[in-house]
């Protein structure tokens, strides 16, 4: 899709505080109230924005500590990926979940609250899933940086 720099620069300002109001978007953009409505709802229709959401401080909810797990799946047999990637969906400590190339099949975010919760989940829930072969996983030490903000 091929944007003009007002709709860059709307959907920068949306991705940086979607809250705004169309007033104060169209006084940023030097644009009538109206003009600024008929982009977003365009760009909603279009399917560019497809979700409005809050974003929680994880401390705050108690869920800072991040761990990304490899997950090696014993076979890679359409019914075992089928499976693997419907249990895993299901699982709330998982924010995301890629399949990758390389060595590993999947990759997965995980928030808890503590090292102790990561073991009981990953014990009691992720190794419980039929079909993984192997995990890895890796701790956050420090967040250099986060942005749920795409570049336009």
């Amino acid at each position: 899709m091929i944007f003009d720099d007002i709709d860059k620069k709307l959907l920068t300002y949306l991705q940086t505080d979607s809250k705004q109001t169309n007033k104060e978007l169209s006084n940023k953009l030097n644009l009538s109230v109206t003009a600024v409505y008929e982009r977003i709802k365009k760009l909603e229709r279009d399917g560019v924005i497809n979700k409005y959401v809050a974003l929680v401080d994880k401390q705050q909810v108690d869920k800072s500590f991040v761990a990304f797990c490899h997950i090696k799946l014993i076979q890679h047999t359409q019914d075992y990926v089928v499976k693997f990637e419907n249990e895993v969906a299901n699982l709330t400590e998982v924010l995301e979940c890629y399949h990758i190339s390389g060595d590993y099949d999947y990759l997965l975010k995980i928030m808890v609250k503590d090292m102790a919760a990561f073991r009981e989940f990953l014990v009691k829930k992720l190794t419980s899933i039929n079909h993984i072969g192997s995990t890895h996983s890796m701790f956050v030490i420090n967040e250099v940086k986060h942005t749920t903000a795409l570049s336009i």
